[in-house]
């Protein structure tokens, strides 16, 4: 799976809101924002990633090509007459 999917961006950049939002009142310096971002992308590619693993559906079970062998009636042996 991709880091730069459009899911996995959403997710890392909603991630990423309130380290931007504390850069912007002052307590990370930008050199601290910057270097968390990757941080947010890893971690949004990791929900994305449990998410899709835990929503796929269970995969059918296999079905068997073969169909059974139809049994034929056994005739009952005639009774050696004598």
């Amino acid at each position: 799976m991709s880091p730069f999917r459009w899911d996995v961006l959403l997710v890392g950049f909603v991630l990423a809101l309130p380290v931007l939002a504390l850069g912007l009142r002052g307590d990370f310096t930008t050199d601290e924002v910057v270097g968390r971002l990757p941080w947010c992308l890893l971690a949004g590619w990791v929900v994305v990633a449990l998410v899709r693993a835990v929503a796929a559906p269970p995969k059918p079970a296999p079905k068997n090509g073969r169909r059974p062998a139809a049994r034929q009636a056994e005739e009952p042996e005639p009774a050696d007459a004598g």
